[in-house]
């Protein structure tokens, strides 16, 4: 009796798992991180804020996840009120963070909703923008 030999089988392996891994997009929009969110600070925590707060914050975050960076950035409608902050112009000389000159390449404000609700400042790190501080009561810029 001959044997035969049975030819091995090449299996093509792209993970561990030897699964292969399909290419996901990566999300388009802006994506919000609270990775450097400052609550204690004395002018900027929001712990005595009623819900009804937290949910236009989250709803405006959620809208403006839509859009890009660069999108946002040009829009220059009154209800976003994003710019960057000048922080000769407020009464802050900065965030306060950990190597913040190579962290924060400009720092910028946009508006939650037309006045009631006050802005969000943070800065952008490619299409994540890093909320530092809640600004329910408008207290960066002192009234003039």
């Amino acid at each position: 009796m001959s044997k035969k030999k049975i030819k091995k089988t090449d299996v093509v392996k792209n993970g561990a798992s030897g699964i292969t891994l399909s290419k996901l997009k990566p999300p388009q929009g802006i994506s919000f991180s609270f990775k450097y969110y400052e609550d204690n600070h004395n002018k900027f925590s929001c712990i005595k804020k009623e819900v009804s707060y937290w949910l236009t914050l989250l709803n405006r975050l959620k809208d403006l996840s839509s859009l890009t960076a660069q999108e946002l950035l040009a829009d220059r409608s009154s209800t976003l009120r994003c710019h960057p902050i000048k922080w000769e112009e407020t009464s802050e000389s900065g965030f306060g963070l950990p190597n913040e000159e190579q962290l924060v390449d400009i720092p910028y404000q946009l508006s939650i909703s037309s006045n009631k609700h006050g802005r969000v400042h943070g800065f952008f790190i490619n299409e994540t923008f890093y909320i530092v501080w809640l600004d329910p009561d408008h207290l960066l810029y002192p009234a003039k």
